[in-house]
């Protein structure tokens, strides 16, 4: 991995004194030919590349261990994306000591070269958009617009993080004393733990590696075992764009060993993680354990999922609430932690808005993802048993089966129907607990208030909408909804970099805000200086 320099990372139309305001990569408009030929071709292109195996890089250097692990892709098991080594305990230390031996440089990089690097990333994703979002439907099953939002969401964070950086690195004290000269910096905190999705491969996992290293950390990168290819993908990226050697060092391995053993490292300052509340809870306890040695208070920067909800008030335009909840509720198979998996809905509407959800749930597709269909796989055989576990109990305690709730038997994926059930009570199962599948509650509510009321009454507190032509009641969900990310008239699915910075409240994590202005602050630690004149 190349030393960077500042003549060659700078994009070729961007001054870095100078640079344009940020702005959301755009979508990619798959109804053109033109783009549809080219998706196709990336997919030939990754097609052939299946099946190789990838080191774990740590200091630059290419390691391997006896244990492999492979990435499988969920529309087809038989198929291997990719062969990885299965790091253990005795793999962690090495990686903390790479990590430390370059955060005595990287650290004291400027602002300007780390923000630079993070350009040159998003620059080349986006010339590699296609091919990017096509290793994206063969390792987790995503269809080709959600592929692109995830590629578009990559370039949005080192788009924005960049420029983040650069505007922290000009923060000066509010006041200064008469005979002082007062400084206020923020510097990065040291070596840390990033631990990151299968869902957002891309994203998320890129999202947390560059708020880490452009704030002048340096990363252990522990990725999902279900998405190990992306994320080595993204590091050969990083060492292509001109990263130093150590900056990022990646390594697959099981989280029992590796990744407990990471966590709890006296030398690691922070764990950025986003995954299940109980992983989450648990990386939370084990780093408030000090360890021999540790001289700090690690900090935990967790997204931790959630149960959200959507509250259709009687008063609601049933033309937006319905196709609205349908995206929130199935889009990637509804495994994402922003994904509706209550619909509440005032008595009054509620027979009308089931009937006119169930008709256009029933003309959702389900298919390989190569195949570009409304619904992929989910991402395992586990997975898969699960979900269809909560659906059987759902209606064991009550609950009506509307539409699907079976596994396609005629795919050899892992594929599911888009799954509807009625006569949801509030305390219930499926009220309760995140399932992360295609499987979508349906609560009756006496009026809106009500509603909301039960959009409360879970642990979780990540993303919620309301449907509603009152302004009335628009202030009241603005007020009373206790959420991270609250929409109104809108999905809740779909947040955009800059505009709707992401997290939650109570058990959906630790109230961090990616994308948002406070997010780089959870990777700095702030310094006063004041020199008498």
């Amino acid at each position: 991995m190349a030393n960077l320099q500042n003549n060659d990372i700078v994009p070729s139309n961007v001054e870095s004194s100078a640079l344009a305001p940020f702005k959301n990569e755009p979508f990619i408009d798959f109804k053109r030919a033109e783009n549809v030929r080219a998706m196709r071709e990336a997919l030939e292109k990754v097609r052939h590349q299946l099946g190789r195996e990838y080191e774990n890089v740590v200091g630059g250097r290419g390691v391997r261990t006896e244990n492999k692990a492979q990435s499988i892709n969920p529309s087809h098991p038989e198929q291997v994306v990719g062969t990885f080594q299965k790091a253990g305990a005795e793999d962690v230390q090495p990686a903390v000591d790479a990590a430390l031996a370059a955060f005595e440089s990287w650290s004291r990089t400027s602002v300007r070269e780390r923000a630079e690097l993070l350009f040159r990333v998003a620059q080349t994703l986006r010339e590699r958009k296609f091919e990017w979002a096509a290793w994206l439907v063969f390792e987790v099953g995503k269809n080709w617009a959600e592929a692109d939002a995830d590629v578009g969401e990559t370039i949005d964070f080192a788009e924005f993080y960049g420029r983040e950086a650069l505007r922290l690195a000009e923060s000066k004290p509010p006041i200064q004393l008469p005979g002082e000269r007062d400084e206020f910096r923020y510097i990065p905190l040291g070596v840390g733990a990033v631990i990151s999705p299968w869902n957002f491969p891309s994203a998320i996992m890129a999202g947390m590696t560059m708020a880490a290293i452009v704030s002048g950390n340096t990363v252990v990168l522990k990725p999902s075992g279900d998405a190990m290819t992306i994320a080595a993908k993204f590091c050969e990226v990083l060492g292509q764009c001109g990263m130093p050697d150590g900056v990022v060092n990646f390594v697959a391995g099981s989280g029992s060993s590796f990744g407990n053993e990471l966590v709890k490292h006296p030398r690691i300052r922070f764990i950025s993680f986003t995954g299940s509340k109980d992983v989450g809870l648990h990386i939370h306890e084990l780093a408030a354990k000090a360890q021999p040695g540790q001289i700090w208070i690690k900090r935990t920067i967790l997204e931790m999922g959630g149960k959200d909800a959507i509250v259709v008030a009687a008063d609601a335009d049933l033309d937006e609430a319905v196709p609205g909840v349908v995206a929130s509720a199935f889009g990637f198979s509804g495994q994402k932690c922003s994904a509706c998996s209550r619909a509440i809905v005032d008595e009054r509407v509620y027979e009308k808005f089931l009937e006119r959800l169930k008709e256009r749930t029933e003309k959702l597709t389900v298919g390989p993802a190569e195949e570009n269909p409304n619904l992929g796989p989910v991402i395992s055989a586990a997975a898969r048993k699960t979900i269809l576990g909560y659906i059987e109990k759902a209606v064991q305690e009550g609950g009506h089966l509307i539409t699907g709730g079976r596994a396609l038997e005629n795919q050899e994926g892992y594929f599911i129907e888009p799954t509807i059930i009625s006569e949801v009570e509030p305390g219930d199962t499926l009220e309760q607990q995140e399932v992360f599948g295609p499987v979508l509650a349906v609560i009756r509510c006496k009026d809106f208030s009500a509603g909301l009321r039960i959009a409360n009454d879970t642990e979780f507190g990540l993303t919620g909408s309301v449907y509603t032509s009152s302004e009335e009641k628009m202030a009241q969900a603005e007020r009373e909804f206790h959420v991270g990310n609250l929409y109104i008239n809108r999905k809740c699915t779909g947040a955009m970099v800059g505009a709707h910075p992401f997290g939650g409240f109570n058990m959906s994590g630790t109230d961090s805000k990616a994308g948002g202005p406070d997010y780089l602050l959870l990777f700095m630690q702030a310094k006063s200086i004041a020199r008498k004149l």
